[in-house]
């Protein structure tokens, strides 16, 4: 057991204070990380807000990079001092989804409040498997991926959550094939990667749609060939009428329940809604199941982009070095730790990119 250093969410809708607290020691099939850099994802707001629900006190942050301190016993593949991404996919290997290549949506569940973190002899809860807004975690082995030392862990950080679940949303849930047409609502951080991904899995056209101008003038610069202001009376219009048709996936990334209601408008027949980006757990959308069944189009959930960190996170790193795949450029800002709520509250403002606390 030591002490680290974290900034907890007291109660949610508050900003993040941080604290001392409580870390215990890797247990069997767990490694401890002292974190070098982690992101701010939405995600990690809806927590602090409480659209996700989950108790208080809790440690959020889930997108991030370190060096490993500790190992726990069974440990295999991994040794102290190794660089690694730490990221919330937690995978136990032995249920169903995970014999069937399917980590991100594995079926073992995991109590946070009966994870490492405590404080003052109570628990703290430790969210999304991770809680990495901290100086150190420990996590279970299977949520780390080796990573060449030299990748800076800013952009190591980005890896862990932001671009394997925009990349991997295109290029693997969604399935693109070769000169298919591609809808992204959304240009924000995932958006950008889901731009990318497209661009990588082939994708004939990629329309980018955003209500800031600025935005999409961005997701040009990481491969749109096309962007629609969302603040069109009927964008999905306009976006027909440059493909010629409709999508034949329409990625949304951003968790806004009302864009769901819309996205099935921008799909050919046969096209999928590919789901991204998570509305808080209150908010539901409504489609026609009349036309989407006469039109053979459906709906297709993607978690973390369906990766499997280990074959998936070597492949980014590969693209990034070959300067096939923009990271350094996804950062807007970078932020000590002790203004992770000023990164945050820039985070809600839509405008950025991805900002990153830097430990040190």
């Amino acid at each position: 057991m030591q002490t680290v250093k974290a900034a907890v969410c007291v109660e949610h809708g508050k900003p993040l204070v941080i604290q001392d607290i409580q870390l215990a020691d890797p247990k069997m099939g767990e490694v401890e990380v002292e974190i070098d850099a982690v992101a701010i994802c939405h995600s990690d707001i809806s927590f602090q807000e409480g659209g996700f629900g989950g108790p208080v006190p809790a440690v959020l942050g889930h997108e991030a990079a370190g060096r490993i301190t500790k190992l726990g016993e069974g440990v295999q593949g991994l040794e102290v001092g190794d660089h690694v991404c730490v990221t919330l996919i937690r995978a136990c290997g032995h249920c169903t989804s995970c014999g069937s290549g399917q980590p991100t949506i594995c079926e073992t569940p995991y109590d946070g409040t009966r994870g490492p973190l405590s404080q003052d002899g109570q628990p703290v809860f430790q969210a999304m498997a991770s809680g990495a807004f901290a100086e150190k975690v420990v996590v279970d082995q299977s949520q780390l991926c080796r990573i060449p030392a030299d990748l800076p862990k800013d952009v190591a950080s980005l890896i862990s959550c932001g671009v394997i679940t925009g990349v991997g949303a295109a290029a693997l849930a969604a399935d693109i094939r070769v000169g298919q047409d591609v809808v992204v609502i959304g240009a924000g951080g995932v958006g950008l990667n889901a731009i990318q991904g497209a661009v990588i899995a082939g994708a004939r056209r990629v329309v980018a749609v955003d209500m800031l101008d600025e935005k999409l003038e961005v997701a040009k610069e990481f491969g749109a060939t096309d962007v629609v202001s969302a603040r069109e009376q009927k964008p999905w219009k306009q976006v027909k009428e440059i493909l010629g048709r409709g999508a034949d996936a329409v990625l949304v990334t951003v968790g806004v329940d009302a864009v769901y209601n819309q996205a099935p408008l921008y799909l050919a027949a046969g096209g999928n809604v590919v789901m991204v980006g998570m509305p808080h757990g209150d908010k539901t959308s409504s489609y026609s199941p009349l036309i989407m069944a006469n039109q053979g189009q459906g709906f297709v959930g993607s978690k973390m982009g369906d990766v499997v960190i280990k074959r998936d996170i070597p492949w980014i790193i590969d693209l990034y070095k070959q300067g096939r795949l923009k990271l350094d450029e996804l950062i807007s800002g970078r932020y000590r730790f002790d203004q992770i709520n000023d990164a945050i509250e820039n985070t809600k403002t839509g405008a950025a990119r991805r900002n990153v606390i830097v430990m040190r």
